[in-house]
C-alpha cells in the first residue's frame, strides 16, 4: 500500500507539472500572437495610406501591456531558475520596512482607484528598522497586491497594515474579494498549481506569481500565511525576522527605490484587464 501511494503521488506530480508547462507554453504564445496581431493591422493602416490615431494608439497600448506580460512572465521563469539553482543575488541593508511598505502601497493607489477599488494603509508603529532586501520587499507586494486587485470586484477594499508580532514585522495585505476555497489553500504556494485556475477562470496567470513570492520570503528567513473565505476575501501576511545586518549598522535610506516603479507597477499587474 505504501509504494502504491508513493506511485499515485509521483503520477500526481507529473500531472501538475505537465498542465504547468502547457498554462507556460500557453502565457507565453498568447500575448505574442496578440502583438503580432496588433503589429499586422498598424501595417495594413500603414500600407493602406489610412492612418487612424485611435486605433494606431489603442493597438500600441495593447503592444505595450502585452509586452509587460511577457517581461512579468520570463523575469519570474528567470528568477524561479536562479532560486533553484542557489544563484539568486540578494541585498540585504537596514532600512525603515514601514516607509518601504508604505511608499509601496501608496505607489499603486492610483491603479487600485482605477479599478473601482480603495486602497488603505496602516501601521502600529512609524519606523522599524531591519535588514532586507528592498527591491525583493517590493516584488513580494506587488504581487500580493496584483492579486487582491485581480480577485476584488468593483467597490471592494484592500487594506495594507504592519504590525509587530514577537521578532517578527508583519506585513498583511487583505482584501474582501471572492476568497480562495478551503480546499485549495494549502497548495496555493505551490509552483504547479495556476492560482487563477482555483479561484476563477476568467483570469490569466501562469501560477509562478504565489510561489516565487513564498521563496522570496523564505530568503528573508521570513514565514508566509493565507487566511481566507470563500467569497469573503483572503488576507495574505508576510512575517520578517526583527534583525539587522551587522555589516550595514547605519540606516541606509534607498534613494533610487522609485526610479522606474511604475514601469515595473506595470509589469506586475500586467494580466489586470479593464
Amino acid at each position: 500500500m505504501e509504494v502504491e501511494a508513493v506511485n499515485q503521488k509521483l503520477k500526481e506530480y507529473e500531472r501538475l507539472r505537465t498542465n504547468f508547462f502547457a498554462n507556460i507554453s500557453h502565457e507565453l504564445r498568447t500575448p505574442l500572437n496578440v502583438i503580432y496581431s496588433a503589429q499586422q493591422m498598424i501595417e495594413l493602416m500603414v500600407n493602406k495610406e489610412n492612418l487612424n490615431k485611435r486605433k494606431i494608439e489603442s493597438y500600441l497600448k495593447i503592444t505595450k501591456q502585452n509586452s509587460y506580460r511577457l517581461i512579468r512572465l520570463i523575469g519570474n521563469l528567470i528568477d524561479i531558475t536562479k532560486i533553484d539553482a542557489l544563484s539568486f543575488e540578494a541585498t540585504f541593508v537596514n532600512l525603515n520596512i514601514i516607509k518601504v511598505v508604505e511608499d509601496i502601497a501608496m505607489s499603486v493607489v492610483d491603479f487600485v482607484e482605477s479599478k473601482g477599488l480603495t486602497l488603505t494603509f496602516d501601521t502600529e508603529v512609524e519606523e522599524k528598522i531591519i535588514s532586507c532586501d528592498p527591491y525583493l520587499i517590493e516584488r513580494i507586494m506587488l504581487n500580493l497586491l496584483s492579486n487582491s486587485v485581480k480577485f476584488t470586484q468593483k467597490g471592494g477594499n484592500i487594506l495594507v497594515k504592519v504590525h509587530l508580532e514577537d521578532n517578527y514585522v508583519c506585513i498583511s495585505v487583505n482584501d474582501n474579494g471572492i476568497g480562495i476555497p478551503d480546499d485549495m489553500q494549502e497548495l496555493i504556494f505551490d509552483r504547479f498549481i495556476q492560482v487563477d485556475d482555483v479561484i476563477t477562470k476568467n483570469t490569466e496567470g501562469s501560477g509562478i506569481g504565489l510561489s516565487l513570492v513564498k521563496s522570496l520570503v523564505e530568503m528573508h528567513c521570513g514565514k508566509i500565511y493565507l487566511n481566507s473565505q470563500e467569497n469573503r476575501g483572503s488576507e495574505f501576511v508576510i512575517c520578517i525576522p526583527d534583525i539587522l545586518n551587522k555589516d550595514n549598522e547605519e540606516k541606509r535610506n534607498i534613494t533610487n527605490l522609485d526610479d522606474n516603479r511604475i514601469e515595473r507597477i506595470n509589469i506586475e499587474f500586467s494580466d489586470i484587464y479593464d
